[in-house]
């Protein structure tokens, strides 16, 4: 343990008199905060849609030979389960926390360029708009998340289902590149000072992980979908073999962001458990330098895995035997983490909160959902498994048992700091319970499925297969989740308004967002902290700050106690803590209506190329793309001309 630290300089309490409210401010906001707050209702919003597909999708297998749904709706439903939940619900539930939590733990005021921080959302906010509206209008993509050629190509599928996936993407898409970029210049810039890069919370170093990700495969993403968009739309050939193309090059460049989008989901979650477990062990992580090499490992031979999903296409045996060994090799650095976290809680004295036991059973399904992906690093067995429920379970142990385990770890443990009171700890056990046991009630019977030979998007089966129990059981858990979500809707809502007053540190804490107020003063710091350890709240110099509140965390989960301080409980004089920003001369960017309009535009002149594949009157419509560029135009010119103060 380091032997020195130094915490927040003194602050100020949260009230800001001027600072403004009603929905303008909402939509004109550029604080990263509040930002951070849009993403994650609007995210949670996706995910609860998510879930509703996920129960058609199931109840259409409840029984053999259902009609519950029709064909085609069930391929959209499929489709649409899996874009909402990866690129509408997960990514940006993550980015809600990127957003608010990182620059509170590296002592920032606010991230590198805040607006392009609410252009990003709002790009966001638009493309997952026009994914609904698909889905509601039933035009929603109907070919699987992966849209693999030469089914995309306008003579297989003429509608306008395969433009929303590609449009649509690209508008997901470009929200991601330009948080990515922005966090990777906020945490490389604009840390406190004294925080090296090794004295990084352990979160801060996933995100910054995440976001090189982010930045690399959505790129490689987006030149696929262009190409596809290029193909639909102006006569390309470049997955059409007919007329010259290759449908595998779709399969290398949709993998080649798709394997690396897995790290992108689990990357930041193992952020968020490396900050749980140490805090509710009443221990510093163990191993920090490990596992942050562990993690940049995982995200470097990430791009060496891709065409393990491309086993059974045929690559011949020296390219199936590397990425068979790359997969294998990718098991070292996560098993790795597994290690260090069960260290961490060996000899510690743990608290059993509701984010603590989402923290264990994350632990627990993950690594099963990882013992199942090693599993495919066997081409031949993987080509027994390949399109079979056998994948349908791994995914959904990884994804769901991996990410949302993880997310719902993070949002009890973070729920404090974002809205100044506590999660009901009775709902969120029940909550925690009933998602446990629906998942693997769920998703543990498609593994026998799959081997029983369930193929995967299997719209309905004959009854005399053997597969009738388990598909009834899966959709049974499917259910429970459900039940489960409905309590924590509740609960968030209802403590959102009523839960108990958290206090500056509930948790007894020890890095740097736990030093402020909660939710903390739009300026988040009145005096920029200066940091002497990777623990701020745990450790002090006595010498060098006195009186600051240290190290020794209290037995109560409300404070930590140094000398008889509470971190977060410094006085002020009455007039010094009603003080504004712009009284305590801090600057901040000032609110901007930009970005909105920006990607509103960016809407207009990708939403509009659908209109051009439509019957009737729409077809002429697709002109306002035309009106979306100069939109776009006149929106980069007044925002690089807007006062910066």
């Amino acid at each position: 343990m380091a032997s020195t630290a130094t915490v927040a300089a003194p602050h100020a309490p949260a009230a800001a008199p001027h600072n403004e409210t009603g929905v303008w401010s909402w939509i004109t906001t550029v604080d990263h905060k509040r930002i951070g707050i849009l993403y994650f209702f609007t995210s949670i919003f996706y995910f609860l849609v998510g879930g509703v597909e996920a129960l058609f999708i199931r109840t259409q297998l409840i029984v053999p030979d259902n009609t519950f749904i029709s064909a085609d709706t069930y391929n959209q439903m499929f489709t649409q389960h899996a874009l909402t939940m990866i690129f509408l619900a997960l990514m940006p539930l993550t980015a809600a926390f990127f957003n608010y939590i990182v620059p509170l733990q590296i002592g920032a005021r606010d991230v590198a360029f805040p607006r392009l921080n609410a252009l990003s959302y709002w790009v966001y906010f638009f493309g997952g708009l026009m994914l609904l509206f698909a889905a509601v209008t039933k035009m929603a993509p109907n070919v699987g998340w992966f849209a693999y050629a030469p089914i995309t190509e306008r003579q297989y599928n003429p509608g306008p289902n395969v433009d929303f996936y590609v449009l649509g993407l690209q508008i997901v898409g470009l929200s991601s590149i330009l948080a990515g970029l922005n966090f990777i210049v906020t945490i490389l810039n604009m840390r406190a000072p004294g925080m090296r890069l090794m004295r990084m919370p352990i979160f801060t170093w996933m995100v910054l992980i995440t976001q090189v990700l982010i930045v690399t495969a959505m790129a490689v993403f987006t030149i696929a979908i262009t190409q596809l968009m290029f193909d639909r739309m102006f006569g390309t050939a470049f997955f059409d073999t007919a007329r010259g193309g290759d449908p595998l090059v779709w399969q290398h460049l949709f993998w080649m962001f798709g394997h690396p989008e897995v790290y992108i989901l689990i990357i930041p979650i193992f952020g968020m458990i490396s900050e749980v477990i140490p805090t509710f062990s009443r221990k510093p992580l163990f191993g920090y330098n490990v596992m942050v090499f562990a993690s940049v490992l995982i995200g470097w031979l990430g791009w060496g895995v891709w065409s393990h999903h491309m086993f059974a296409v045929g690559l011949g045996p020296i390219a199936d035997a590397f990425f068979a060994l790359g997969t294998m090799l990718i098991a070292i650095p996560t098993g790795i983490k597994i290690f260090n976290w069960i260290g961490t809680m060996w000899g510690g004295s743990i608290r059993f909160t509701t984010s603590m036991l989402y923290a264990i059973a994350f632990i627990a399904m993950f690594t099963l959902g990882g013992i199942s992906g090693v599993m495919h690093s066997v081409a031949p067995s993987d080509l027994q498994q390949t399109d079979t429920y056998f994948v349908v379970a791994h995914i959904h142990y990884v994804f769901f048992g991996g990410t949302v385990l993880g997310l719902f770890s993070g949002i009890y443990f973070w729920f404090p700091k974002l809205f100044g009171r506590l999660l009901d700890e009775k709902l969120g056990k029940i909550h925690w319970l009933g998602t446990l046991v629906g998942m693997n009630l769920a998703f543990f019977p498609m593994h026998f499925l799959g081997m029983y030979g369930q193929p995967r998007r299997t719209f309905t089966y004959p009854g005399d297969l053997g597969w009738n129990w388990m598909n009834f059981l899966s959709t049974m858990g499917a259910y429970l989740m459900a039940l489960s979500t409905l309590v924590f809707v509740w609960n968030v809502i209802r403590s959102a308004r009523k839960g108990a007053i958290a206090g500056d540190n509930p948790w007894g804490a020890a890095t740097l967002e736990w030093s402020i107020p909660s939710p903390p003063p739009v300026y988040n710091f009145r005096d920029i902290p200066i940091v002497h350890s990777r623990m701020p709240l745990w450790e002090a110099d006595a010498s060098k700050e006195p009186g600051i509140p240290h190290g020794k965390v209290a037995e109560d989960v409300n404070s930590v106690t140094v000398a008889g301080t509470q971190v977060g409980e410094v006085e002020y004089p009455d007039s010094e803590s009603k003080m504004s920003a712009h009284d305590l001369g801090i600057h901040l960017p000032p609110p901007s209506y930009w970005p909105i309009v920006l990607a509103f535009g960016i809407l207009m002149t990708f939403g509009s190329l659908i209109f051009r594949n439509l019957d009737g009157a729409l077809h002429n419509l697709w002109f306002l793309s035309v009106a979306g560029v100069l939109l776009v135009a006149l929106s980069i010119f007044k925002w690089a001309f807007e006062p910066g103060h």
